[in-house]
């Protein structure tokens, strides 16, 4: 044993050494051997109290005393230091994945991530200032909680490398993430059993034996240091149950293929339905294809089913619809990201795909934006344009207020818990399906990400390229227009900028304002998808008047 004031042995351990007492280890010192030893003191004693030993002293500090302390070893000490580095290091990248978000520096991007790297360091930033707050005081339970933490993480890490889908839209930054926080989660965990080793050596070493009891104060630490690792827990079980759905809804098959476009730094999905070399007009010209934009879901949910009826009816020989960028089985875009950046990787799809057109667009809501860029920019192609309720850009600021970007964002933090999509796969029979395109795909932190990226430009550079794009417009594309009556009732600043809207050519063939019908007007099955159907011959028959003139 040694103590604080005496030394089993004073000289150099040889056999020359005359023999000791061992009870002169007990004996008090006196001044100048007290100081001679202070010379001699070790990287251990260096850090103890200058002052000598009090009279009748057995030798061994107070169990109380501050200078029983773990950080008197220098691996101790080095640990915490290292603890503060990738503490410094976490926050640093943190920062960039929030940046990333709005604005993405080059190859610093997920393609379907959502916020999932965004997470995993938000969580690897709290592991290591619980870590640090929490130094001093190891337990056995903190160590638990955090190779639980450390144990999930590498299932997650697992998950994200063998999926295929899920490792190309996590990309090198979502796997970096992942094997970061799972390290962490480690080093966190072994430096509490480093921290509880030097405490229980020095408590030894310094007052004789290893201190079982607790203060309350410590008691304290440990409880809330618990607390939030359960927290943590239970935050990284259900991101890693949210990574096995998305495994899951990777199998779901698509129709159409995806390309990569805007230089190969993303893919949308494309899908034509029809027969291109059928689907001829009677002077054997190719026949208009009908091109579908969705408004605020995934073409597939919104109105797709009703083109498929246009099909199967034969009013229309040929359809296209293809998933904007974060919707269905497209990837999210680097940010910002326009309408107008919509409408270049659009047709871009199309051009890889061989579709050349003509085409007849048919645009609903917000897609209704990408549809007039597009029109403008192709106006060879476009022969006709039909508007489904669609936004007029001078009511943008409503989708680009800065409350409903906030709670864009917030829902997009919590995205990868998935609490939403878990319940509802659970006790509400959602299937992949419906995560992926369906009515469960607006919780889905992919498609949380568009929306944030659509609602942080709509007010600004979407703005301008639609304003632009309606002023060099060809006049003499044939449009029609129909409204929702639902809500030109409820705002009339709505019903006079649908009005607007059938003046973006000079060719109007019909205006219809469908009697009760909600925003999305075909969900109305009767009245809604006649009115659609009718609006579309109209279009149709202009078109072919058009070519006959």
């Amino acid at each position: 044993m040694v103590s604080l004031w005496g030394s089993k042995k004073d000289g150099d351990g040889s056999a020359a050494d005359p023999p000791r007492d061992p009870e002169d280890d007990r004996r008090p010192i006196s001044r100048g051997e007290y100081e001679r030893r202070e010379d001699e003191a070790d990287e251990r004693t260096r850090l103890l109290p200058r002052r000598p030993p009090p009279p009748h002293s057995d030798g061994y500090l107070d169990p109380d005393d501050p200078a029983v302390s773990p950080y008197n070893l220098w691996s101790v000490r080095f640990l915490r230091y290292l603890t503060i580095i990738f503490l410094l290091i976490t926050f640093l990248w943190w920062i960039l994945l929030l940046v990333s978000i709005f604005v993405s520096p080059p190859y610093l991007y997920t393609r379907g991530s959502g916020f999932f790297d965004f997470s995993y360091t938000t969580l690897t930033f709290g592991n290591l200032l619980v870590t640090l707050l929490f130094f001093s005081s190891p337990s056995k339970a903190m160590r638990i909680c955090t190779w639980i933490t450390a144990g999930l993480l590498l299932t997650d890490m697992v998950i994200i490398l063998v999926v295929p889908r899920i490792r190309l839209e996590e990309g090198w930054v979502g796997i970096a993430s992942v094997v970061w926080a799972a390290l962490i989660a480690a080093f966190c965990a072994l430096s509490d059993k480093v921290v509880a080793w030097g405490k229980a050596e020095e408590e030894q070493r310094l007052t004789g034996r290893a201190e079982t009891r607790r203060t309350l104060k410590e008691w304290t630490a440990v409880l809330i240091a618990t607390i939030i690792l359960v927290l943590y827990n239970i935050i990284v079980l259900l991101m890693t149950l949210t990574l096995i759905l998305r495994a899951i809804d990777a199998r779901v098959p698509m129709a159409g293929h995806r390309y990569l476009v805007d230089g190969d730094k993303y893919a949308v999905h494309l899908a034509c339905i029809g027969n291109r070399t059928l689907a001829l007009a009677d002077d054997g010209k190719p026949a208009p294809t009908m091109l579908l934009e969705a408004g605020e879901r995934p073409s597939e949910y919104d109105f797709e089913h009703w083109a498929y009826e246009m099909y199967n009816a034969n009013v229309v020989p040929r359809y296209c619809y293809w998933d904007r960028p974060g919707y269905a089985w497209s990837d999210n875009a680097p940010s910002p990201h326009s309408a107008g950046m919509s409408s270049d990787a659009l047709s871009e799809a199309l051009t890889k795909a061989g579709e050349e057109g003509p085409f007849v667009l048919v645009a609903a809501g917000t897609g209704a934006l990408v549809s007039r860029i597009f029109a403008s920019r192709h106006a060879g192609a476009v022969k006709g344009i039909m508007l489904v309720d669609a936004w007029h850009e001078d009511l943008l600021h409503r989708l680009g207020s800065p409350g409903r970007g906030f709670a864009l964002l917030g829902w997009g933090i919590l995205s990868p818990l998935g609490v939403d999509r878990l319940l509802g796969a659970v006790f509400q029979g959602r299937t992949a399906r419906d995560r992926v395109y369906g009515r469960s795909a607006h919780q889905g932190g992919k498609f949380i990400k568009a929306q944030l990226q659509e609602n942080l430009v709509i007010d600004s550079i979407s703005k301008n390229e639609v304003v632009t794009a309606r002023a060099i417009q060809d006049p003499d594309v044939p449009l029609a227009v129909v409204s929702s009556g639902e809500m030109c009732a409820r705002d009339r600043g709505w019903e006079r900028k649908q009005e607007d809207l059938t003046k973006l050519t000079e060719r109007l063939v019909g205006w219809e304002v469908v009697k009760g019908a909600p925003h999305r007007v075909w969900t109305m099955k009767d009245e809604g998808r006649r009115a659609l159907t009718r609006n579309l011959k109209r279009v149709l028959m202009a078109v072919e008047e058009g070519d006959e003139e």
